[in-house]
């Protein structure tokens, strides 16, 4: 196995060494649910936004606490609630009796981590509020632009059971959602041991910061370098291009779920210890990348609980996978 090339400040034993801390920092709260701490750790590091979407009570929003707990840097938490205002989250401009100006207050969404719990309880006007701050990490408001810090990271919560009082995301948003993932139930000993220890004390409460935010920003980097063949190219867009052709779906992935594929198997590939990425990079992370912003053809539920998931693994199957992965 080929290491992380040494070209950036950075050196392969310090990001694993860093990653490795941010992990074992949120497992202490999330117990027996690795897959879940990696993508909220490849969301982190490839600049990309977790959507987290289960039923209630399995930790969907403990997890986005842990791994802000575990993270020397700013959050904020927003409850979205039916009558939560656009301005609530982006800010407002309030004016200034004394200097007889106007002056920005800036609201929840000026954090490193903000957290969106349960996303879909407002209205798709206050939901689009968040649309240019995951896209471009600003916010423009009454004409002046506002830059959030960096890194910048929004996971984001919601029931897909409970339909009262809740909006459907639009496509837009879902879109900017770099990866979607679901917690499912614990085990039964992941779940005993729950009761011994959280019995009593709050679990967050034993949770230090392991990094912070410049050392985030570090490993964004050094992941930005991971290597990208051709090959790797053509077979992601090949995967993309074969969602927009598929008639079991109504609607393909978009070229912004192209790129955040690669910047999710960069990240990938670089927790795994090598400087380049490979099809399995690609391919283990075509379902929580695309799988959210696909729209099945109509009739498609006839196949089955989960047709775009089908339809992926399918695709998966069709796409031939290049056999020189790295050039």
């Amino acid at each position: 196995m080929s290491e992380i090339s040494h070209s950036s400040p950075m050196t392969a034993d310090q990001f694993a060494a860093r990653t490795d801390a941010i992990a074992a920092s949120i497992s202490q709260v999330i117990d027996g649910k690795p897959e879940a701490v990696r993508s909220a750790l490849i969301c982190l590091l490839a600049e990309g936004h977790l959507l987290i979407e289960d039923v209630p009570g399995v930790g969907k929003t403990m997890l986005a606490r842990a791994l802000a707990a575990s993270i020397d840097a700013t959050v904020r938490r927003i409850q979205f609630t039916p009558d939560l205002l656009p301005g609530d989250v982006t800010g407002v401009s309030v004016y200034n009796p004394v200097d007889q100006e106007f002056v920005f207050k800036p609201g929840a969404v000026f954090a490193h981590i903000v957290i969106a719990d349960e996303i879909n309880r407002s209205s798709p006007k206050t939901q689009s509020a968040l649309l240019e701050a995951m896209e471009e990490a600003q916010v423009t408001v009454d004409g002046a632009t506002h830059m959030l810090p960096e890194p910048f990271l929004v996971v984001a919560t919601q029931n897909p059971l409970e339909m009262e009082g809740t909006y459907a995301l639009p496509e837009a948003q879902r879109d900017r959602f770099m990866m979607r993932i679901s917690m499912g139930y614990p085990d039964a000993a992941a779940e005993a041991l729950m009761i011994r220890q959280r019995d009593t004390v709050n679990p967050l409460a034993g949770v230090a910061a392991v990094t912070d935010a410049a050392s985030v920003s570090e490993l964004i980097a050094f992941a930005r370098s991971v290597h990208v063949a051709p090959a790797i190219e053509e077979y992601t867009v090949a995967l993309s291009q074969a969602t927009r052709a598929d008639p079991s779906l109504h609607l393909g992935a978009s070229p912004r779920a192209t790129l955040q594929l690669i910047r999710a198997a960069k990240v990938r590939a670089a927790l795994d210890g090598r400087d380049f990425v490979i099809p399995d990079d690609v391919s283990s992370l075509l379902i929580p990348v695309f799988a959210h912003r696909l729209l099945p053809a109509r009739g498609a539920h006839r196949a089955g609980a989960q047709p775009v998931e089908a339809a992926l693994r399918q695709i998966a199957v069709r796409v031939r996978v290049p056999v020189a992965a790295r050039v």
